[in-house]
């Protein structure tokens, strides 16, 4: 009669070996890769087991670095970036070298000090198809990339969007001694704006109203006058509003 072959029994927790480091089912390690000249593998340990025999195996859920995924580490991809796959596995628990900490994209930008062991995470990925969720993230500058937090951006004081100091015609050193900045599109919003209302004035005076006008620049967008109709909003002050993008024609206001 055949003996019963021993089962696996679930275990709490694996202490690294020659460490006092524990790991348990959630945590987030560093293993040795049989290539010893790339970087060490990372994952996420799902479930930590055991044989007769005590021998320890972690069954992990992989951590892919952008050069090891289909598309390739692209330029807004960090240095300490991780896509977490869906590509589960089963290894030896003596294979784990260490601990590690993947965070999420919003807290890793939020760190003081980025140590050896801090990854962040802000895309899963799916090995067989290439396929990233999500599909879309926000972008910035004029490049229209994704952020990089390895990368230094400065933020423009009036429509508030950060740039890329290389696609502003700056250097990194000048960039870190401005007190101030300013793109581009915004100087011409400003400009554009100023000579708008230069000439609504002129028109306002030649037609005898007196209206005091007050214009926010909190964006690069156009705020003014149109056919000087008062605004929903009543109180203290009467303000007029508009959603006029164009110019003073001859008649009145181009408006949309």
């Amino acid at each position: 009669m055949a003996k019963t072959k021993p089962g696996k029994k679930d275990v709490d927790s694996y202490t690294i070996k020659g460490t006092n480091k524990v790991v348990r089912p959630g945590d987030c390690v560093l293993m040795r890769p049989s290539d010893l000249d790339k970087p060490p593998y990372v994952a996420r340990v799902e479930k930590i087991e055991a044989d007769h025999r005590s021998n320890m195996k972690v069954r992990v859920r992989w951590y892919y670095r952008p050069e090891e995924s289909i598309g390739g580490r692209r330029q807004f991809h960090s240095s300490k970036e991780l896509f977490l796959s869906d590509h589960y596995d089963v290894q030896s628990a003596h294979t784990i070298e260490g601990k590690c900490i993947v965070h999420t994209f919003k807290n890793y930008t939020k760190l003081e000090n980025v140590g050896a062991e801090d990854y962040f995470c802000r895309f899963e990925y799916k090995a067989a198809t290439g396929s990233f969720t999500p599909d879309r993230v926000a972008v910035y500058c004029k490049c229209e990339m994704p952020y990089n937090p390895d990368d230094l951006m400065v933020q423009c004081e009036g429509c508030k969007d950060w740039f890329h100091p290389s696609c502003m015609g700056m250097t990194i050193e000048e960039a870190k001694k401005l007190d101030q900045f300013l793109c581009s599109d915004y100087k011409v919003a400003a400009r554009t704006r100023d000579d708008f209302l230069s000439i609504l004035r002129h028109k306002i005076l030649i037609q005898g109203i007196a209206v005091a006008v007050a214009v926010p620049i909190a964006s690069c967008h156009i705020s003014a006058l149109a056919n000087a109709r008062p605004s929903s909003k009543t109180g203290a002050h009467m303000s007029f509003e508009a959603k006029a993008t164009g110019f003073v024609n001859g008649e009145g206001f181009l408006c949309c």
